[in-house]
């Protein structure tokens, strides 16, 4: 993967940890069972977009995988 897209993931990831461990903080210190349920809620979107973005990623790796196999074919039936 090209190093700008790595670098954007890393970025993206650090981001969603930091709102995942609040979210589970405020999760595990709610007063109320409404408070608990919207911070669950928080915590179960950060962990869908992390997915979200895993899922992206393995797809561009995937895809510049298959642009140099063909790069590559190009070049030898040259």
């Amino acid at each position: 993967m090209t190093g700008d897209f790595g670098l954007l993931f890393h970025r993206l990831n650090n981001q969603l940890g930091i709102i995942l461990a609040n979210a589970e903080l405020l999760e595990a210190k709610a007063g109320d069972e409404p408070e608990r349920a919207r911070a669950s809620q928080v915590v179960l979107s950060v962990l869908d977009a992390m997915a979200t973005a895993r899922e992206i990623r393995l797809r561009v790796r995937d895809e510049e995988s298959q642009n140099s196999v063909t790069q590559s074919q190009k070049s030898s039936n040259r």
